[in-house]
C-alpha cells in the first residue's frame, strides 16, 4: 500500500492506494472522516487491516483548527460548544463536497462506487452529509459517533431510505455515551433506514471486534476489485 498527499482545492488529504495499483483501473473507494482535534492522517491505518489490496481510501483534514496546547494543533469539523451557522458545519459541508467531487474525479470513482465512514465528530457529518447524498455513497460507516440534529436532518432526508448503514458503539464510551447511539439509532428506524447497529464492550475507540464487523459490512455492501478505466 502507498500513501500520498494532496494540498486538495478546499482541503487537504491523504489517500492510500492498495497493494498492487494499477491507475488504468477504477478502484471502489472508502472515504474516512477523522475525529475532533485529530487530523488526516489518524484513520490511514485502518486501511491495512480491513482491506490492504481491494480499495482505494481517502481521508482529508477538517478546516477547523482546535489548539491543543504546546504549540500542537488539531482539526475539527465544527466547534463543540458552538451551534447554528456558528459551528462551523456548513462550511465544513461546503468543502467535503467540493474533496468528493476532487478525490472521486482523480481516482476515476463514479457515483455509487465509494462508501462515505467517519470516528467520533466525523461520523457525526458522515450522518449530516452521506445520508443526503444516496447517489453518491454506497453505504456509510458510523464509528462511535451520533447524530447531531434529528430535525434538521430530516429534512434533508431522500425519499429512498434504503441506505446501508455501519454503526458500531462502545457500552463504555465516556466522550458520547452510548445512549446517544442508541437515540441515533431509533431515529433512523423511525426514518425508514435498517442500520447494521452493534455495540461492543469498549471505550471510545476502534477494536479488533469493530474492523472484523466493518470488513465483513464492506465486502457485502462494497465488495473489493477494480475495473478497466477503459470500459
Amino acid at each position: 500500500m502507498q500513501m500520498r498527499r494532496f494540498q486538495g482545492e478546499t482541503l487537504p488529504y491523504v489517500t492510500v492506494e492498495p497493494d498492487g495499483y494499477d491507475s488504468a483501473r477504477s478502484y471502489p473507494m472508502a472515504i474516512l472522516l477523522h475525529g475532533y482535534g485529530s487530523h488526516m492522517g489518524d484513520l490511514a491505518g485502518l486501511s491495512g487491516v480491513v482491506d490492504a489490496s481491494g480499495y482505494v481510501y481517502a481521508m482529508p483534514n477538517a478546516p477547523i483548527e482546535i489548539p491543543l496546547g504546546y504549540g500542537m494543533v488539531g482539526y475539527a469539523w465544527k466547534h463543540p460548544l458552538e451551534g447554528g451557522e456558528d459551528s462551523g458545519v456548513r462550511a465544513s459541508e461546503e468543502r467535503l463536497e467540493a474533496f468528493f467531487d476532487e478525490v472521486m474525479a482523480f481516482y476515476g470513482v463514479g457515483p455509487g462506487n465509494a462508501v462515505l465512514g467517519g470516528f467520533s465528530q466525523g461520523a457525526m457529518m458522515t450522518y449530516h452529509v452521506g445520508l443526503a447524498k444516496r447517489e453518491t455513497f454506497r453505504g456509510l460507516v458510523c464509528l462511535s459517533g451520533a447524530v447531531m440534529d434529528a430535525d434538521k436532518l430530516r429534512q434533508r432526508l431522500p425519499a429512498d431510505r434504503d441506505h446501508p448503514i455501519f454503526i458500531s458503539h462502545g457500552k463504555e464510551d465516556a466522550v458520547i455515551p452510548v445512549e446517544a447511539a442508541r437515540l441515533s439509532l431509533r431515529f433512523l428506524k423511525g426514518e425508514g433506514y435498517a442500520p447494521e447497529y452493534r455495540e461492543y464492550e469498549m471505550g471510545h475507540e476502534i477494536n479488533a471486534a469493530v474492523l472484523d464487523d466493518l470488513t465483513a459490512w464492506l465486502h457485502r455492501v462494497l465488495p473489493p476489485g477494480g475495473e478497466s478505466l477503459a470500459g
